[in-house]
């Protein structure tokens, strides 16, 4: 059933009312009108379209998955697209989801691809400010918006953490190179979904401040002026982060070849120490006669010859640090 709210003077007067009964009410200057569509068909938004008078291209976008969030001017209504976000901070996968939002003169409309757009966390901000209700469409608009941008930051805020962590195990003794690439890639991927559902909502929010749209109050304008702000903290933010992201990623490159060269530094040390017994043991091994041939002073001497030139070898490889 569709959620519906009508004010009048600023007053929260009734709620649950049937969307037939809106054009009644919008034809009152003094009334507000919102109401909200979840899942709806082409039919309701055709009814929808008859007591408003909306234009048919918004109310196809609106039907319309995947759009981009952006604000659209028509004669008699604007028609906004926006994205709400939450990431999942075990995975770090970022999950949005779509909102559309029709704007007259004294009615709002918001419509629902599903139930994961948290609509009551919208009208929990309405009712946090009853004071702003006089201000019409202006008032339930910031709502909308004011959510989504905030969950924009939230997500913002919350990858920053993640990406932190990250860090952290750049240089841990015994790193976990395939969880440490998995996450890398995951965090990436949803930076990259993040901003392109963040940066055009600093043309959307903008669009909204301009004022030869006649859409806000003058009174609203702080309130906008402050979601701008947010907006481009998280457009900055979400920015940074990719940078980041991708240093983390060559950095962890880096130190993996840092690693490999001493490992190899170590195996060809420890190898080029080996090589010294194989070569003295196969020299005094040959089938002629030599000095020490067939007596114990032949044993000794290779003996001693091996243990010395492999003790100096590895004091050598030791001070220069390959051991």
């Amino acid at each position: 059933m569709p959620r519906t709210r009508l004010y009048r003077n600023g007053v929260l007067e009734a709620e649950g009312f049937p969307i037939a009964d809106t054009s009644d009410y919008v034809a009152d200057p003094s009334a507000t009108v919102w109401f909200d569509l979840c899942k709806p068909t082409e039919a309701d938004l055709a009814s929808i379209s008859e007591e408003l008078g909306l234009h048919a291209l918004a109310v196809e976008d609106a039907l319309h998955e995947h759009e981009r969030p952006k604000l659209d001017r028509y004669d008699s209504h604007l028609f906004m697209t926006a994205y709400g976000v939450r990431l999942e901070t075990a995975s770090g996968r970022l999950e949005t989801c779509e909102v559309a939002a029709f704007i007259t003169a004294n009615a709002l409309v918001t419509v629902r691809r599903d139930d994961r757009f948290p609509i009551d966390e919208v009208i929990k901000r309405w009712d946090e400010s009853p004071d702003l209700a006089k201000h019409g469409v202006s008032f339930l608009l910031h709502g909308v918006v004011d959510y989504v941008v905030d969950s924009h930051f939230e997500a913002v805020q919350s990858l920053d953490g993640q990406i932190e962590a990250l860090q952290d195990t750049l240089f841990e003794d015994e790193p976990s190179d395939r969880e440490m690439q998995r996450r890398t890639f995951e965090l990436r991927k949803s930076l990259v979904l993040l901003r392109r559902v963040v940066l055009p909502m600093r043309e959307v929010v903008n669009s909204l401040l301009r004022r030869d749209l006649h859409v806000l109050d003058r009174e609203m304008q702080p309130y906008f002026q402050d979601v701008y702000d947010h907006v481009l903290r998280a457009t900055e933010w979400t920015e940074s982060l990719r940078d980041l992201v991708t240093t983390i990623l060559e950095t962890h490159l880096t130190v993996r070849g840092n690693r490999l060269n001493v490992i190899m530094k170590q195996v060809t040390s420890w190898a080029a120490i080996i090589a010294v017994p194989t070569a003295v043991t196969g020299f005094y091994g040959q089938n002629v006669p030599y000095p020490g041939f067939g007596q114990a002073s032949g044993f000794y001497t290779s003996t001693a010859v091996t243990v010395i030139l492999s003790g100096i070898l590895y004091v050598v490889f030791k001070r220069r640090g390959w051991l």
